[in-house]
């Protein structure tokens, strides 16, 4: 499988790939890896052209470790995507196995068709690219306040290597980190990655304690004016969970839904312990 038929959204997942990991192509899938940091689930993965069958459990564990955990013993969880339509098929092997069924939409937006706002958010707020030299651990701070059921030891160092990453690509010109503060306070942040003129979103995520205050819209709307002003992009790409009050956030600001993608995800022994 090749980089260049991938859908919209694993495509530009790549961008963060290409800069550090390693992409192989196969006959039957594409291949990610990124030694530096095995514990990344969607850096350590497996994405295939079609949905798996439910009889092909083994096999697909079997590739998945000689491609990825073989290698990298750090890496245990499985985590394989898939590059079309959600299937039908309800997999009950892979979830009597553990295995979890996820699905994202895929929201575009292009220039002139950014919305600002309904309502204006609460507090004195101010949205712009972070310093990395002096407020890489307020990022980090703000992001550990909410692990999402993961390890905190292990998710803190995931989140560490990410912004590591995110500001060696800011010194390439291929991204940048920002954040939302409100009052005085970091409450919001997200990434923002570059493909030539298309962009595409990272982790963008609210402390618990500043939710529901109009945050995460100033913040995405700051950063998309942002990348298409200083950047000139012709294209902006997120992801979103279907089921997430984020989803009609983001459709309120100008971004549409132009399909779905799915994958099937098994996390490491460590991170299923809640």
């Amino acid at each position: 499988m090749r980089v260049d038929e991938l859908l919209p959204g694993w495509r530009t997942d790549c961008i963060l790939h290409r800069f550090d990991a390693e992409l192989v192509e196969r006959d039957d899938c594409l291949v990610v890896r990124t030694p530096a940091s095995p514990n990344y689930y969607w850096g350590n993965c497996l994405l295939l052209p079609q949905a798996p069958r439910d009889g092909e459990l083994d096999h697909w564990l079997a590739r998945f470790h000689e491609e990825i955990s073989a290698r990298q013993p750090g890496s245990r969880h499985v985590a394989i995507g898939i590059n079309a339509a959600p299937a039908g098929e309800l997999l009950l092997a892979w979830t009597a196995a553990g295995f979890d069924r996820n699905l994202m939409t895929l929201l575009q937006l292009d220039p002139g068709r950014l919305i600002a706002p309904r309502k204006p958010p609460r507090g004195d707020v101010e949205v712009r690219p972070i310093h990395f030299e002096t407020e890489m651990e307020l990022v980090l701070e703000q992001q550990a306040a909410d692990t999402d059921g993961y390890e905190p030891v292990g998710h803190a160092l995931f989140r560490r290597q990410q912004m590591e990453r995110c500001a060696a690509m800011a010194r390439a010109g291929m991204g940048q980190w920002f954040g939302a503060w409100c009052d005085g306070v970091l409450a919001a942040d997200c990434g923002l990655m570059r493909d030539g003129t298309v962009g595409r979103f990272q982790h963008v995520e609210t402390h618990p304690a500043w939710r529901r205050r109009g945050l995460c819209s100033a913040l995405v709307h700051g950063v998309s004016a942002w990348g298409f002003e200083h950047w000139g992009l012709q294209r902006l790409h997120m992801g979103a969970d279907p089921e997430d009050v984020a989803l009609a956030i983001y459709e309120s600001l100008g971004y549409r839904r132009i399909g779905a993608e799915w994958s099937l995800q098994r996390r490491a022994p460590q991170d299923t312990l809640r």
